[in-house]
């Protein structure tokens, strides 16, 4: 049996650092951070994020070009969360060597994820570092800007029994997960199966920017979303339930892409396990009031009804 926790990654641990840091920043915890400008109507909400040991792929496959993509999506996926519109993005290229021919692979990816997404690309940084790094491998890190009107934010504290969790699906595992990935399978399988497991992360800008434009009666109508990453259903959709509210996720209530179950079954991993830990097939979930679930199916191509917000104590069932 094969655990997130046993490929070297303690999601417990993550979550009790963000525990001891709210107690000196109470205001953080949130899928980005707002900043009130002053004189203005707006605020300006922001990301940082990475790409993980997804790297580690590209580095055995040699493909380079996809994984820019994946570091935008880490980080505006976050930002529109709340509903801010992603405005530009700062990347951060750290290597023990510089190969100008690969870094450029991975900056047009970053910039075809800017493109994607709406926002510009405005600079970033490269860092070259020897003996830090091993030859032909370096780490990326990303950071977004965007804007929102203020008392526009979505946060889940509109959340009520009775709301609807529409999901919206992935394109693979995203970025998140890969250390278990890359510990139920071997080099030859990661090979075999690197189509699905180097597909880059699917932005949902445009997607969530046009659910907010076509939804706009009545207020209050979508009261969360999230964006399923690190800690997946459990941790990340938690993060915005308010108390008294419970989220019942229906794990049959979508197909789950055969590349999660041979996952699942050649780790033997957990079935609590691994929906803590791979976003099976859903890569952002959005709450609503039941009024306009089906007005939202509509405007999400290919999303689905995957549970419902009953009253109790507050946290996320898959049930």
């Amino acid at each position: 049996m094969i655990t997130y926790a046993k490929s070297g990654v303690n999601i417990d641990a993550g979550n009790e650092l963000v525990k001891r840091i709210k107690k000196k920043l109470p205001k953080i915890g949130g899928f980005g951070g707002s900043f009130p400008l002053a004189g203005t109507k707006y605020n300006l909400v922001s990301s940082t994020d990475g790409v993980g040991t997804k790297l580690k792929l590209a580095f055995l496959l040699g493909k380079h070009d996809t994984v820019g993509i994946d570091l935008v999506a880490m980080n505006v996926n976050d930002i529109i969360c709340c509903g801010a519109k992603p405005l530009f993005f700062l990347d951060y290229f750290a290597c023990g060597k510089l190969d100008v021919n690969l870094a450029e692979k991975v900056i047009s990816g970053i910039k075809k994820g800017c493109d994607i997404s709406g926002c510009a690309l405005i600079g970033g940084e490269t860092a070259e570092m020897p003996g830090f790094y091993p030859t032909g491998e370096y780490d990326l890190a990303g950071f977004a800007v965007g804007s929102l009107e203020k008392g526009k934010e979505i946060t889940g504290k509109n959340m009520r029994p009775g709301d609807i969790v529409i999901g919206i699906p992935s394109s693979g595992p995203h970025s998140n997960g890969y250390s278990l990935i890359r510990k139920v399978f071997s080099n030859k399988e990661l090979k075999k199966y690197a189509k699905e497991l180097l597909a880059p992360t699917r932005i949902y800008v445009k997607d969530i920017l046009s659910l907010l434009s076509a939804i706009r009666y009545p207020l209050n109508a979508i009261t969360g979303i999230a964006h399923i990453t690190g800690g997946s259903f459990y941790d990340k959709i938690g993060r915005i339930v308010p108390e008294g509210c419970r989220v019942v996720i229906e794990k049959n209530s979508w197909k789950v892409p055969k590349i999660f179950k041979i996952v699942q079954q050649k780790g033997n991993v957990p079935e609590k396990e691994i929906y803590r830990t791979l976003n099976m097939g859903i890569g952002m979930a959005v709450i609503v009031r039941p009024a306009v679930s089906g007005r939202v199916l509509k405007c999400l191509k290919g999303s689905k009804i995957i549970g419902r917000v009953i009253k109790g104590v507050k946290g996320v069932d898959v049930a």
